[in-house]
């Protein structure tokens, strides 16, 4: 996807793609902050520009790093923008950071959450991702135990429940 300079960036900080991660993107200047390689990340995802995901990363990452299934996941990819949950450390001023994200976007016409914690180093050469670790969504947990078929109806009527508000459930 082109993203033109003048248009808002798709990391979504409000900024201009121009103003934002195209100058973290095309080598032009550093990432200050963990959470600017993160949105220079996510944006390199949205634009294709899959070479920024191995150079803003680790050795240990660069070294499996899978340049074909990045570019086809990229492109196959509808991107919805970037929500940034918490930040730990990764200040200017500091050799360790933590992001954690949400990336929404749709493939193979899903919508999908992707929900990350991610670290981050900082070295002579700037910040590096280090790794990631997937966040679960926490499951809905009912605040009333579940109410039985054979259970009395819980809107009072004295009825069973499958004889009254469970009908067709």
């Amino acid at each position: 996807m082109n993203v033109n300079e003048s248009e808002e960036c798709p990391c979504k900080s409000g900024k201009l793609f121009g103003e934002c991660c195209r100058p973290i993107i095309s080598g032009e200047a550093k990432a200050k902050t963990a959470e600017e390689l993160m949105r220079a990340r996510y944006t390199s995802y949205v634009t294709g520009d899959v070479d920024f995901l191995r150079s803003s990363a680790v050795p240990a990452i660069q070294e499996q790093f899978d340049e074909d299934a990045s570019k086809a996941w990229s492109a196959s990819a509808q991107w919805h923008g970037l929500e940034i949950i918490r930040t730990e450390k990764g200040g200017a001023r500091n050799k360790t950071g933590v992001v954690e994200f949400r990336a929404l976007y749709t493939a193979n016409g899903e919508f999908c959450n992707h929900h990350e914690v991610s670290t981050f180093v900082k070295d002579d050469d700037g910040w590096k991702f280090e790794d990631g670790e997937l966040v679960a969504e926490q499951p809905i947990v009912r605040e009333q135990p579940k109410t039985g078929r054979n259970d009395p109806c819980p809107c009072g009527s004295g009825k069973k429940f499958k004889k009254c508000c469970g009908r067709g459930a």
